[in-house]
């Protein structure tokens, strides 16, 4: 996946979080049943977006970063 890919998922990621936020924050309407969970749509953007972070840290870097024990100095 290459960084416009990269930064693109991540934008989308973003946005479907901030969606997610502002439906999860609307007044429940009683007698309505909510069909989706807006929590756990945000849960999994924030995911997403926390994985999409570390690919381009590794995009940027020009290599897989890895641990402190793995790269002898």
């Amino acid at each position: 996946m290459g960084l416009a890919a990269t930064l693109a998922v991540t934008c989308l990621g973003l946005g479907l979080f901030g969606f997610a936020n502002w439906r999860a924050r609307q007044p429940a309407e009683p007698l309505k049943v909510r069909m989706v969970n807006y929590h756990v749509i945000q849960m999994a953007a924030i995911v997403v977006v926390l994985l999409m972070a570390a690919h381009l840290v590794t995009l940027l870097a020009g290599h897989p970063v890895t641990g402190q024990g793995a790269r002898p100095f």
